[in-house]
């Protein structure tokens, strides 16, 4: 299939299914704690991803890459991408194994705690790709530091098939305090988009992940081989380096007690700015409208219930300040 055929996003990697058990406060070790609500959601890249792709642009093709077991959990999350409009012909179920799954402690309002069972996700790598049957413009692939298979060279070699398949490529990563980011490095020429965190991105370049180091963070993973875009969010702000140049964008500031939950913010981030990178819109755009779904996220507990659809996301942020940012 040429390029110039090919339509909407695939979103491959990591299958996951969020128990969300919330709780009043972390306890000290050795301590109790009560579990005031159980909720099961989905989560990782490929739901939370594919599913915000679908609620932002109805009519775009999206479909999901992954690894699931033959369990209710695996059910669970099928049956919600299907819901959601998700195609999950790429979803290959394994027989006696378990769907990847955290345990996710939960404070109202605050930061989560994820246990992960890595489950059949952790087997996922490019035999699960039948590139014939994928006709998306862009494939994104995450979360690289978490699926064995993808860390170990799949990884790399799903971005080389796509590449020569003539598929832009985005990737992201969980973040994490290890010395294992340098297995992503080989994957970077490869890359067309990266969009991470500051702390992932502090890591892959080997600098602090500062206000002032961004620019220079940005550079150093063009440098690394990032073909197109390096994007880079954090709570303060979004940069951006390209051919564009360099470009940054202030938050919104948001009112007090919207946040509801920080999970999935940051694939939110990623959905809006893959929906701008799809329909070629520049830098500033592609920030504005990425950091615009990352509040939407942020309205709610789980990872996607709060996203709207395109117009819907621009008209709540029209009220909404954003704070000041220099280069």
């Amino acid at each position: 299939m040429g390029a110039a055929e090919r339509t909407g996003i695939a979103v491959a990697g990591s299958v996951i299914v969020d128990k969300i058990n919330e709780i009043n406060a972390y306890p000290h070790a050795g301590e109790l704690t009560q579990i005031r609500s159980i909720q099961n959601a989905v989560g990782g890249c490929v739901p939370n991803v594919a599913l915000d792709l679908k609620k932002i642009d109805p009519a775009l093709a999206v479909s999901a890459i992954g690894k699931i077991g033959d369990d209710p959990e695996g059910a669970f999350v099928t049956d919600i991408l299907k819901a959601g409009g998700v195609s999950t012909a790429g979803l290959a179920i394994m027989p006696g194994e378990k769907t990847t799954f955290t345990e996710v402690m939960s404070v109202p309002g605050g930061q989560r705690t994820f246990f992960v069972y890595p489950g059949a996700g952790a087997d996922f790598g490019i035999a699960d790709m039948d590139f014939n049957a994928i006709d998306a413009k862009i494939l994104h692939l995450g979360y690289f530091l978490l699926l064995q298979r993808v860390d170990d060279g799949d990884g790399l070699k799903i971005l080389q098939k796509a590449k020569a398949e003539g598929i832009q490529t985005s990737i992201d990563l969980v973040s994490e305090n290890s010395d294992r980011y340098s297995l992503v490095l080989p994957c970077l020429p490869y890359t067309d988009y990266l969009i991470v965190n500051e702390l992932e991105a502090g890591k892959l370049a080997g600098m602090e992940p500062t206000e002032d180091n961004l620019q220079s963070i940005c550079r150093k993973l063009m440098d690394l081989g990032v073909k197109k875009k390096v994007i880079i969010h954090m709570p303060e702000q979004s940069v951006c380096l390209s051919e564009e140049g360099y470009s940054c964008l202030g938050s919104y500031i948001l009112p007090e007690g919207y946040i509801q939950g920080t999970t999935g913010a940051g694939d939110a981030f990623c959905a809006g700015a893959l929906i701008g990178i799809y329909n070629g819109w520049k830098d500033m755009q592609i920030m504005a409208f990425a950091s615009a779904c990352a509040v939407m996220a942020l309205s709610s507990p789980d990872a996607t219930s709060g996203m709207k659809t395109g117009e819907q996301i621009k008209e709540y942020c029209k009220k909404l300040a954003r704070r000041e940012v220099t280069k």
